[in-house]
């Protein structure tokens, strides 16, 4: 396995481009499923998950390939049996995206039960509810999801909890169900938009996305796609802390800055100056660091995506930061490497009190997630010393080549085998 040793003290200056949103590409990925031919996806980031997806795609008889010029090719001609296994599907929950296009396109499918993060319990309960509301059997056995239905049917579909995936899943199947569906508290996030932005594409009837009340009128058929996917909000909130963090004065290009209005908000509050500049984003990291709180919700709210980077973040500000976590009841794994670090945090419960520090120590940390693992990478470009982050194969999953993005930025950081 390969880890990341970390020099800190260096400040981050320069220019940096966001890559291609995971969480936008891997539904639209998924999308494929749903129409015969040849897909064509540009700004795909070469990431972890979005190699594992490739290969769910291919067990079920689609081939996946990149192209000479960015984009990826999604043959979905075939699709052979509409089955994912364990293997593929234990180490990403997103897999459980494939379900809704399967049902729809080939009227069965058999699931297995998503792994990925251990941030906390994510059931698909949801999912499973929309689908039976849709006139499905749905059945779990020996650790898989059995659904079956000759034709799923429009149905009015309320949502317990604004779920991004189970928004997306229900919304994938919908777009060949006979009749309308209406799905009611759904989730407003900036990637839901792009996937029904794309499925329009298809010839999909879908209105009210970016509401909490998204239709969708079932059609006869859909024709392969060809879409770019927006920039990754996640990645740009990461690069801007690190700017912020480093007392940087970094350009981000590509940023999809009219979705991050939460992040933008906090990082000014710290003190952070952001401001539009041709081409792009620039911000300044200002010193000192003034100690904001934080509340995590789904979209429109602060991400709990950018949760544990700002938790990074406020371990160097001049006062008391109270991060309370809403969406998910593991996500404070990275504050005992932190600690390591020597950061001043208590945990109770879905509260974190972080107490600023005036300095980090590098040390050896273990990334526990994804978010966790750009979290300790952070710390460590502030920390004195060399830090050491191990088990990088979490930050692999949702971030293209992060070390040699912050490297070109004046970071002294390298990927070196364990």
């Amino acid at each position: 396995m390969d880890k990341l040793v970390i020099e800190g003290g260096r400040r981050l200056i320069g220019e940096v481009e966001v890559s291609g949103s995971k969480n936008s590409a891997l539904p639209i990925m998924a999308a494929t499923l749903l129409a015969a031919g040849t897909h064509r996806l540009g700004n795909v980031p070469e990431l972890k998950d979005i190699e594992t997806f490739s290969a769910l795609l291919t067990s079920l008889g689609c081939t996946v390939e990149r192209s000479g010029d960015g984009f990826v090719i999604v043959n979905s001609t075939r699709i052979d049996e509409p089955v994912a296994g364990y293997e593929l599907v234990k180490t990403m929950r997103a897999s459980i995206l494939v379900l809704g296009p399967l049902v729809a396109r080939c009227g069965r499918a058999r699931v297995s039960l998503p792994g990925g993060c251990a941030i906390g319990a994510r059931p698909v309960n949801l999912h499973l509810k929309g689908l039976e509301l849709m006139g499905a059997d749905v059945r779990i056995e020996h650790g898989y999801i059995d659904v079956r239905a000759k034709r799923l049917k429009g149905a009015h579909i309320y949502l317990d909890y604004p779920t991004v995936t189970g928004t997306e899943n229900i919304m994938l199947a919908a777009t060949l169900a006979e009749g309308e569906t209406l799905i009611e508290n759904a989730a407003l996030e900036p990637e839901v938009v792009e996937l029904a932005r794309a499925l329009k594409k298809m010839g999909a009837g879908i209105e009210g996305e970016g509401t909490d009340k998204i239709k969708i009128k079932g059609v006869e058929g859909l024709n392969p796609l060809e879409y770019t996917v927006m920039p990754d909000r996640i990645e740009a909130g990461t690069l801007m802390v690190g700017a912020a963090m480093t007392r940087g004065n970094v350009l981000i290009k590509n940023c999809p800055y009219e979705y991050m209005d939460a992040v933008v908000t906090k990082l000014k509050e710290a003190g952070t100056e952001i401001k539009s500049e041709d081409g792009g984003i620039r911000v300044v990291g200002t010193y000192p660091i003034r100690s904001v709180d934080i509340k995590t919700y789904p979209y429109p709210g602060f991400p709990t995506d950018m949760q544990a980077q700002m938790m990074a973040m406020m371990c160097m500000s001049t006062g008391l930061s109270v991060i309370t976590e809403t969406v998910f009841e593991n996500r404070f794994m990275h504050v005992a490497e932190l600690k390591r670090m020597g950061a001043d945090i208590m945990v109770d419960g879905r509260y974190a009190i972080v107490k600023g520090k005036e300095r980090l120590s590098g040390a050896p940390v273990m990334a526990t997630d994804l978010r966790a693992s750009a979290s300790l990478v952070l710390a460590g470009l502030v920390a004195d010393g060399i830090t050491e982050v191990s088990r990088i194969y979490h930050l692999d999953r949702g971030y293209e080549r992060l070390e040699e993005k912050l490297k070109r930025l004046g970071a002294e950081i390298k990927r070196v085998k364990e």
